[in-house]
């Protein structure tokens, strides 16, 4: 009775939004925990345990945290470009309306921190290759304190963030594609286009066996990963050759990324976290934990993204170019503002590129920008958009026991 209890709770969790995001949470606080614990060495470990594949001639010999980083946040990727397409030809950046604000915001929200980054790093030609960090949002984190603590805020003001995160990774996409490449190699980059082009060729003729586009996807990944190009980028370009349709039974597009989805969310991004998040602290002082880079980043996180999203929406709707989201404040959408500096996941990822060469003193500095950075956006959104929540909820009651005297 009790064991069904529990498998009962853990399903109605899994369903909630918030879901992943606190199980994102945790992974990192283990991580954390682990690093700067008597299990620091077994956590190091895991993180270098070897992994190899060879087929023949061809073989791939990583460690297990570069299995994750460059295999299984290709499948992340995959399901980013799957979700994407989805709202570009059905969802809500379908529509012009729908997408000028968001498209402004989340511009504005990646160049002000860059540009944060950038004053506080511009002496340093190492340091510099980490501009990027702060400009990304965790759409999962984000999303799950939204939901969390603010229950009651307009349903505008979520298709908004959604909106900004989106647009937000496609930006983070392109920056990967464009400045964390490596030297190219030719033949790998050829076979890799032969399976894109061989993907449209399926997608076409209207093939509806997903094993083709599976396997395919798996060589264009591996060609990708031998070429230069980061192998992440490969689930990207793959999910817009599978088939989509409005019909979501009838859509293929739509049926991998909800099978996809539960995985990416409650084992993919959580591992990612735990192999990414473990900051250890033993021995290191606070002047080598809180240098340039790291105030950089948390400069970027919780200063450029509100300060960048927020203006840039101020300044939109003042030239009417566009409108606020359905029935918010300026204060509502200030907290979610807010909520798009907590960059966790995309960051620390962007961050692993950036100093990939480096060693672990500058990892350790990207972690330490990352994880404080949002978790000060996050206990500031968190308390704004509850606040205004509550207010919100004030604001009903006094109304509906005005309209009830009002009858009597």
């Amino acid at each position: 009775m009790a064991e069904n209890i529990i498998v009962l709770r853990w399903k109605q969790f899994i369903q909630t939004d918030a879901s992943s995001g606190i199980i994102l949470v945790l992974a990192a606080v283990l991580a954390l925990i682990m690093a700067n614990s008597f299990f620091s060495q077994s956590y190091n470990d895991f993180l270098e345990f070897p992994v190899s594949i060879t087929l023949g001639t061809f073989a791939i010999s990583k460690p297990l945290v570069l299995w994750v980083n460059d295999g299984l946040m290709a499948l992340f990727f995959f399901v980013v470009g799957l979700e994407i397409k989805r709202e570009l030809f059905y969802g809500q950046l379908s529509r012009p309306d729908q997408v000028v604000l968001p498209f402004l915001a989340a511009i504005a929200g990646i160049i002000c921190p860059a540009l944060i980054y950038v004053a506080f790093n511009y002496q340093d030609a190492v340091a510099m290759n980490g501009w990027a960090i702060p400009s990304a949002t965790d759409i999962a984190f984000a999303l799950g304190i939204f939901i969390l603590f603010g229950k009651y805020l307009p349903p505008s003001l979520k298709l908004f963030l959604l909106s900004v995160a989106i647009i937000d990774d496609i930006g983070a996409i392109i920056i990967i594609a464009i400045f964390y490449s490596q030297e190219l190699a030719t033949n790998s980059l050829i076979i890799a286009g032969i399976g894109l082009v061989t993907l449209f060729i399926f997608n076409r003729l209207k093939l509806e066996n997903k094993a083709p586009y599976i396997l395919l996807s798996i060589i264009v990944w591996a060609a990708v990963l031998k070429s230069g190009v980061h192998a992440t980028l490969a689930g990207f370009a793959v999910a817009w050759f599978i088939p989509i349709a409005r019909e979501k039974s009838q859509s293929m597009s739509y049926q991998i990324e909800h099978g996809l989805h539960p995985w990416i969310a409650f084992f993919v991004l959580p591992l990612f976290a735990f192999a990414n998040a473990g900051v250890g602290l033993t021995g290191v002082s606070v002047n080598e934990l809180f240098t340039p880079i790291s105030i950089g980043i948390i400069g970027g996180l919780f200063i450029g993204k509100q300060l960048g999203i927020f203006a840039a929406c101020v300044i939109a709707v003042k030239l009417k170019l566009c409108r606020l989201p359905k029935d918010a404040t300026w204060t509502q959408l200030y907290g979610v503002c807010l909520l798009c500096g907590v960059g966790f996941t995309m960051s620390l990822f962007i961050g692993s590129l950036a100093f990939e060469e480096q060693g672990l003193a500058y990892q350790t500095q990207v972690k330490v920008g990352v994880l404080v950075g949002s978790l000060i956006s996050a206990v500031a959104g968190a308390w704004l958009i509850s606040r205004s929540s509550n207010k919100l909820t004030v604001t009903k009651g006094q109304k509906n026991e005005k309209f009830k005297t009002s009858n009597t």
